[in-house]
């Protein structure tokens, strides 16, 4: 059983703990005040080292860590945290990064719905472009970062104006090939915004287009204050996702398609990057190539039929979801 740390506690005889910040599936993040660098307070990810795990598989979980946190601290970019330290202790795995005040996306939204009120298509454009800035500094080294996880939660807006993409528990290097990768560090993501490819990754099918996915459920969250249907959702229901135009009509028509062009169930049928889709944001590409217009339900039926693995997950997850509903009370 973990036990959480508590103000007070120190780590590596260095970081003393101040409170918690979050928590997750995948670890806690804490508070903490730097005692060698007076004044400077960080954010420290703990990594929890899964159940029953035997030693091999342990042992590389750990090395997996020490790779995506090596990674991650060559990294630099002021849509970042900076991460300037990682350790283990015990059992325990840390990341030690800058700690960002300020709220996040998700409150930010939260907010204006409280108020019935949308948020300001101009302001959330603004948003988007700086998190598509760092999305695609990540996917253009070498070898390609995934971040896995982008959400209205994980983007944090500092009392300056400028958006930090944070918890990089979910970031790695973009190697399929690797068996490496296949450990406890990877997830799955957020289920509203992880497109089905992410839960099969280890097949070579996740890339820069799954990131994309993410952003654009991002921007229709942001844009119409709902959270999006999930991907398995709409495998399941296809008209589960409706417009953004529907909901918010303040949004235009060219952003509605922009918006669900990015969240196309195949990542064959978005655009190719994250630069091509903040280009089609700001009208540089005025065209829309047939294949991502939002795809009906016989065209997202035949595009899994020539693609199994996505129609596989998402029927393995949508019975797992009735055994947990029926079975599970029984």
């Amino acid at each position: 059983m973990t036990t959480h740390l508590k103000p007070g506690d120190r780590l590596k005889d260095r970081y003393e703990i101040v409170g918690l910040i979050g928590s997750g599936g995948m670890g806690m993040v804490y508070l903490a005040n730097d005692t060698v660098l007076e004044g400077r307070q960080t954010a420290i990810k703990e990594i929890f080292l899964q159940p029953g795990l035997n030693d091999e598989v342990a042992q590389n979980f750990r090395k997996q860590f020490y790779k995506e946190a090596s990674t991650l601290a060559r990294l630099d970019h002021p849509g970042l945290p900076k991460v300037s330290d990682y350790f283990s202790n015990g059992e325990q795995d840390y990341l030690v990064m800058d700690y960002i005040p300020g709220l996040n996306l998700l409150e930010m939204a939260n907010n204006a719905r409280r108020e019935a009120k949308f948020l300001d298509q101009t302001t959330v454009i603004e948003w988007i472009d700086q998190i598509a800035n760092t999305l695609s500094y990540l996917h253009l080294q070498e070898p390609p970062v995934l971040h896995r996880d982008v959400k209205p939660a994980n983007i944090k807006l500092t009392p300056d104006g400028r958006l930090k993409l944070v918890d990089f528990g979910l970031v790695k290097p973009l190697d399929p090939n690797d068996p490496s990768t296949l450990t406890g560090l990877q997830g799955a993501g957020s289920l509203p915004y992880a497109p089905l490819e992410q839960y099969v990754d280890h097949l070579g099918h996740t890339d820069a287009r799954s990131d994309l996915y993410a952003l654009g459920a991002t921007m229709y969250h942001l844009l119409t204050g709902h959270i999006p249907a999930s991907a398995q959702e709409r495998f399941i229901v296809p008209e589960a996702l409706p417009s953004p135009q529907e909901i918010n009509p303040h949004i235009s028509p060219n952003m509605a398609r922009v918006i669900l062009a990015a969240m196309a169930p195949h990542p064959r049928e978005r655009p190719p990057s994250v630069a091509a889709w903040r280009a089609m944001i700001h009208g540089s590409d005025n065209t829309m190539p047939m294949e991502l217009e939002p795809v009906s339900a016989t065209s997202l039926t035949s595009s899994l039929v020539e693609n199994w693995w996505l129609a596989g997950v998402a029927l393995v997850m949508f019975a797992a979801a009735l055994w947990m509903t029926f079975g599970g009370s029984s």
